[in-house]
């Protein structure tokens, strides 16, 4: 049995112990886990509950700074900076590293158990357990790991990757060898996939989510005919039919009925849900967040409020998260991550900030698919997609009165002419910016591992972009955008330079906690 370094091993369910010496002996009053129903329940743990959604949103480039006079929180101060975490909070990489690692020996247990039991009304959990482990280490290594890139992939370092229940693994191995194993790990549970057992199948690898992930992590791994096939199963054949109704949102009350009504079970929209220990939602709108944060500068120049093909501002545009932000100009927000309080003291009022992540929709899988199309050069069916999500994501049309002139905006059908013309008459983005008015929606890319031509493929590449930057807002997944298409930008500071990230940053690659380099793993390299 191989040495126990660095992660914890499994945490609390159905009974069993958690402790750091749990591999090299199991405790004796451990929970047998010897029927169908016992492994479902078991595999509840494997999910988990911590999330990179704060880290990932602090490092990109939804945030800025807005002052010292403003203040922030220490990990908050570290992530923005792209600099070591050394506090261990909920959001922080300790926290983020062992609830990986719990997560995969969990579904390790299952799998053994599984194995044990033998079965075909098992075949289900199976899947399930293989998910579990592929999505634990898949989102492991979007923390820890450079994005995936097959010409430097022996090159670079990869986490380690546990398959047997009650062994570690005490090397890293390469990023190639992680995304073999993620993709062994997939393939061999597709085939299995069951939702019988599934009573609460959104919390939960369905058989939908488990093909929106498997689309997910074929597009990161370059595989696009995959990502389109997989995509394609979680949507179906009536695509608007499954996409979210954005325009009801607009006769919702308030930030509080937007927020539940998007984390809403039945809104057909929302394949899994994840839940975590975090404060991500209250960063978006908490003064004790405000030093760092989208502030609107960024609304206006780079995300929603920017000049787009579907209009600009925030009254003559048809998107309708444009009509749906909240907060105060050093801080805005869609309240789509929010804060979900579970109070365990009723006297004093204390208890554990959550956030209920919509972890796969349908509307972030159509632009997988788009952006898997775009680039396979399959332009018609990039625009098709594309299309669908601008007819769901945009009203008609809308007419309002901007400095005293009357503008109409209306919704965009594209093609490749008026992309063409659109994107090419926008100036890319400065790395660092003089003036927020040099700031705009379109930066310079520098794919990593794979190349997109200029003009046509570029043009609708940079238009994907975009749509999943707002669609992933609050949630993270544009840092890792960043990271795979090389995107260059900068951090301003308030009094001092600007911090620049650039094209193959090691610092993408989140450094691993302390503890975890001081037992042995190596720790990641920085220029």
């Amino acid at each position: 049995m191989k040495k126990y370094i660095g992660f914890a091993i499994i945490a609390i369910a159905m009974g069993l112990s958690s402790c750091n010496d749990f591999l090299d002996k199991l405790p004796d009053d451990r929970a047998e886990v010897n029927s169908v129903e016992k492994v479902s329940q078991f595999l509840v743990s494997a999910y988990p509950n911590h999330l990179p959604n704060f880290i990932f949103e602090i490092s990109s480039d939804n945030v800025m700074d807005n002052g010292t006079v403003y203040t922030a929180q220490p990990n908050q101060d570290k992530i923005y900076r792209w600099e070591n975490v050394e506090t261990e909070g909920n959001d922080d990489p300790r926290s983020l590293w062992n609830n990986g690692y719990e997560s995969a020996a969990v579904a390790n247990e299952a799998l053994k158990a599984i194995d044990e039991m033998g079965g075909d009304e098992l075949r289900g959990l199976k899947a399930e357990a293989l998910l579990c482990r592929a999505y634990a280490m898949f989102q492991t290594a979007n923390i820890f790991c450079m994005a995936y890139d097959p010409s430097k992939a022996d090159e670079y370092m990869g986490v380690p990757y546990p398959k047997v229940a009650g062994e570690s693994v005490d090397e890293r191995g390469t990023l190639r060898e992680t995304y073999e194993n993620i993709n062994a790990d997939i393939e061999e549970a597709l085939p299995l996939l069951d939702d019988n057992h599934l009573k609460v199948s959104k919390y939960h690898f369905n058989s939908k989510a488990a093909y929106a992930f498997a689309a997910r992590f074929n597009l990161y791994y370059h595989n696009y005919d995959k990502a389109i096939e997989y995509a394609t199963r979680a949507l179906g054949n009536n695509v608007p039919g499954v996409l979210r109704n954005i325009a009801a949102y607009n006769q919702l009350a308030g930030a509080a009925d937007i927020g539940n009504e998007f984390i809403r079970s039945s809104e057909v929209s929302n394949l899994m849900f994840l839940t975590g220990y975090s404060l991500a939602g209250r960063a978006a709108y908490s003064t004790t967040f405000r030093r760092y944060a989208q502030a609107r500068p960024i609304i206006l120049y780079e995300t929603v409020w920017a000049n787009m093909p579907w209009g600009s501002g925030s009254s003559a545009n048809t998107l309708w998260y444009s009509h749906l932000l909240y907060g105060t100009n050093y801080g805005i927000y869609f309240p789509k991550q929010m804060e979900q309080f579970e109070i365990t003291d009723q006297v004093n009022q204390t208890g554990y900030a959550h956030i209920i992540d919509c972890t796969f929709t349908t509307d972030e899988t159509l632009l997988v698919r788009a952006e898997a199309y775009a680039l396979k050069k399959d332009y018609a069916n990039a625009l098709a997609d594309m299309n669908l999500w601008a007819g769901n994501h945009c009203e008609a049309s809308r007419t309002a009165t901007v400095s005293g002139q009357v503008r109409t905006a209306y919704r965009p059908n594209f093609t490749e002419a008026n992309v063409n013309e659109f994107v090419n008459a926008v100036a890319a983005m400065p790395i660092v910016p003089e003036s927020d008015l040099q700031r705009s929606w379109k930066k310079a890319i520098h794919p990593q591992g794979f190349t997109v031509e200029s003009g046509t493929q570029e043009n609708l590449i940079q238009l994907i972009l975009h749509m999943r930057r707002l669609e992933t807002i609050h949630q993270g997944l544009r840092w890792l955008d960043i990271k795979r298409y090389g995107i260059e930008f900068s951090h301003n500071i308030d009094g001092a330079d600007a911090l620049i990230f650039k094209a193959g940053d090691k610092r993408g690659a989140i450094q691993l906690p302390t503890d975890v380099i001081d037992a042995g793993l190596p720790a990641n390299p920085r220029d």
